[in-house]
């Protein structure tokens, strides 16, 4: 019997895409993927549950929107939520279509998603700051006519926020071109940055991505997105029944409304560990430590492969960014004595102890 020939009945677009890494390797210090280093009891929710499994969730997830809303103050009909960041990224490619425009370096997934779904991807470099080249991107805008623009502030895997006016000058223009700029502010809970809500109500083409999964609940995978009525609408044609499950909105539900004071502790707690582990990076001679206004901090170590390697050796992961950025890791800020431990270990490595 002949064998079925899979590539062939592939579409085109599949069969170049790469799929997206998330490795799991194990390591007793685990700083490479931008979740909180600190847990949440479930404890403290699961002693109060009472969601029936054999029913289907809240289809709507009302309860869920209005404790997201009243965080954003804004009404729970101007947010989305969805199953991770991801999903709804997905979504937003899947109803307006490409060509999709993005800063390079930045978050994978946009690129992946829009070539998954068939549609084009610009990239635009990142300037030598790692900040966006204005008059490049602007060019673009003119030339591509990207139905799509994100802008990750703070960019991931960078650190940094973008300028201010660079980004609204990029609204503006897209808005006189037909464009939308999802801004996704994963790491904005982190940044000294107020952020572009108070933005949503001067540009009709301004979305906004926010998400739990840095903040503590990377397990839930519970994203939202942020915007006018009639976006949401559109978008919501190709959401999926029930995308959020009934244990996500129970658990995030509770979470903002009574243990939110302890997130912001722990956002606290982050911050400081970030500021202090950037000092002590700065101190290391053979390590350029750029600044950052997320929950991790990029460095350029020559050799970051080997490093990366003896570090994993050491028991301690981290993110190698190496084919992206040249000789660069990343480092998740975890605990006081997981940064410390780390400090310890590259010191030795490097022969700065």
């Amino acid at each position: 019997m002949d064998k079925l020939n899979l590539e062939s009945l592939l579409r085109k677009n599949i069969q170049k895409l790469k799929p997206y890494q998330a490795k799991e390797i194990p390591c007793k210090i685990k700083l490479d993927a931008n979740e909180s280093p600190f847990p949440v009891k479930l404890s403290d929710f699961i002693s109060e549950i009472n969601i029936h499994l054999n029913r289907y969730p809240d289809p709507e997830a009302i309860l869920l929107r209005k404790a997201l809303a009243r965080k954003v103050k804004l009404s729970h009909e101007n947010i989305m939520p969805g199953n991770g960041s991801d999903e709804l990224i997905y979504y937003l490619i899947l109803t307006f279509g490409g060509p999709v425009l993005y800063p390079a370096p930045t978050f994978a997934m946009y690129g992946i998603i829009a070539q998954s779904v068939g549609v084009e991807t610009v990239e635009c470099s990142l300037d030598n700051n790692f900040d966006i080249n204005d008059e490049e991107f602007l060019k673009l805008i003119k030339l591509k006519k990207p139905r799509l623009i994100f802008l990750s502030s703070p960019n991931n895997p960078t650190g940094n926020t973008f300028s201010t006016d660079k980004i609204l000058k990029i609204i503006e223009f897209a808005q006189k071109n037909s464009s939308i700029v999802v801004i996704d502010e994963a790491y904005q809970p982190f940044s000294s940055k107020k952020g572009f809500l108070p933005f949503l109500k001067d540009y009709d083409n301004l979305l906004i991505l926010r998400t739990l999964s840095k903040i503590g609940f990377a397990g839930l995978r519970l994203g939202y997105l942020i915007g006018e009525k009639n976006f949401l609408y559109e978008i919501n044609k190709v959401r999926l029944p029930y995308n959020v499950d009934s244990i996500t909105q129970y658990v995030a539900t509770e979470a903002l409304n009574r243990f939110y004071p302890q997130i912001k502790k722990f956002i606290c707690q982050i911050i400081k560990e970030r500021q202090r582990l950037y000092r002590e990076l700065l101190r290391i001679q053979k390590i350029k430590v750029y600044p950052s206004e997320a929950n991790f901090i990029l460095l350029q170590i020559e050799n970051s492969k080997s490093i990366y390697r003896k570090l994993i050796k050491a028991g301690i992961l981290v993110r190698d960014l190496s084919s992206v950025i040249n000789n660069a890791l990343r480092i998740t800020i975890g605990t006081s004595e997981e940064n410390e431990e780390f400090l310890k270990t590259i010191r030795k490595i490097l022969g700065e102890t």
